[in-house]
Order: C-alpha cells, then sequence, then structure tokens
C-alpha cells in the first residue's frame, strides 16, 4: 500500500446522503400514512441500509499491508443494488 493509495470516501458528507438522513422518516410516515400509495419493503430495506454504507461507526475491517506494515480501517458497505451509488456503481463495473 502505497502513500495515498486508499482514501476512504465519505458518504456522510454528501448532499445525498443529508438530505436522506433529514427526510427519510417523514417521506415514511407519509407514504404509510396514506392507504392508496405504497412502498415495496426492499425500497425502504435498501433506503436505511444506504445511510450505515461507509460510515466507520456502524462497523468495519482492519486491514494491513504484509509488506509495510500500514494498516488502514475499511468501512463496511450496504451491497445495495438499486440505491448506493457507491455500490451500485461497483456492481455495475464488474
Amino acid at each position: 500500500m502505497g502513500e495515498g493509495s486508499y482514501k476512504r470516501r465519505q458518504p456522510e458528507k454528501t448532499i445525498l446522503y443529508h438530505v436522506l438522513a433529514a427526510e427519510l422518516e417523514t417521506f415514511l410516515r407519509d407514504v404509510h400514512a396514506n392507504p392508496s400509495r405504497s412502498l415495496p419493503c426492499f425500497v425502504e430495506r435498501e433506503l436505511r441500509c444506504f445511510l450505515n454504507c461507509g460510515l466507520l461507526c456502524r462497523g468495519f475491517a482492519r486491514v494491513s499491508c504484509q509488506a509495510c506494515q500500514k494498516e488502514i480501517l475499511l468501512a463496511f458497505s450496504c451491497k445495495g443494488r438499486g440505491f448506493c451509488p457507491s455500490c451500485g456503481a461497483r456492481r455495475r463495473a464488474v
């Protein structure tokens, strides 16, 4: 691992994260309050998982380089398929 070879993405600093964190509960309350509207369970799960994706406080793995012994913390991802820009892009690239 060379110097600067890994930089943790910081989803908590994005506009998408801030908007979703601020408005998700209101949105879900409004959807559930109106019987003529519905939201599949997997959509709510995907949105909630996105809010935990890439955050060290939600879990991480400690990874070390065998050559230089440098350690980094690698935040867990949500592995989402539909909403998370990072996880979705990773799946499309493979």
